[in-house]
């Protein structure tokens, strides 16, 4: 019984969300399939199928409505993607901790009921990848920070087809109401006075500012002893 559930489930998903597109596309072009009304000359133009993995689900089957002029954009389901982004997450962090795109395309069968090629796997690592460098070189100008926190840790990280623990600067900043945030980190020893400087030039360059008005200043330098 159980197995016939497992079964039944992808289909019946497939066909809600087929359901929910039909009618995102009724409410786009204002009236009901067959329904004579005055309209701007568009029409429903069939449907095509489209695979998409869920997690705990695996793969659906789903039967997408489109419009004569492709203008419908629906919501239900992301376009040019395969699957939905907390297995996009979830493959990202397999990654990440050193399985190899040939075992994620394994497990992926077991687990998906469909191979993950190599091809998706590094997509979805750049996908992460880019996220990051938008965090990490995000504006800081709006920060009001009281002080830093600096410190070096090491993280495991994969460096081409091997993990291996990687020395990391990070800086976390305390704002005037005592909160924390991480204002960054980056590759590099901390011992290294150079690496340093050139952290906290990347801090500047992102208008980190500190107490009310007052810009980063030239004249502060790691092992100063003195707050921002």
């Amino acid at each position: 019984m159980l197995k016939l559930i497992k079964d039944d489930l992808p289909r019946a998903i497939g066909e809600y969300l087929s359901g929910l597109i039909r009618l995102e596309l009724e409410q786009f072009l204002g009236r009901k399939p067959y329904e004579r009304k005055q309209s701007d000359g568009n029409h429903r133009n069939g449907y095509y199928q489209r695979r998409f993995s869920l997690k705990r689900i695996g793969e659906v089957l789903v039967r997408v409505a489109r419009d004569r002029r492709g203008q419908f954009r629906r919501c239900v389901l992301p376009r040019s993607k395969r699957y939905e982004r907390e297995l996009r997450q979830d493959i990202c962090l397999l990654y990440l901790t050193g399985v190899s795109t040939r075992s994620l395309s394994l497990i992926s069968a077991k687990l998906l009921g469909r191979k993950v090629s190599a091809g998706e796997v590094s997509l979805v690592s750049k996908e992460l990848v880019e996220a990051v460098e938008r965090w990490r070189n995000r504006d800081l100008s709006q920060e009001r920070i009281k002080y830093l926190i600096n410190d070096g840790v090491h993280f495991k990280m994969r460096v081409v087809d091997s993990v291996e623990s990687v020395p990391v600067l990070v800086v976390v900043g305390v704002r005037e109401d005592g909160g924390k945030v991480v204002l960054g980190f980056q590759a590099g020893d901390r011992e290294s006075a150079s690496g340093w400087r050139e952290f906290f030039r990347d801090l500047k360059r992102r208008e980190l500012r500190w107490g009310t008005d007052k810009a980063w200043g030239d004249g502060w330098h790691p092992g100063s002893g003195a707050g921002l």
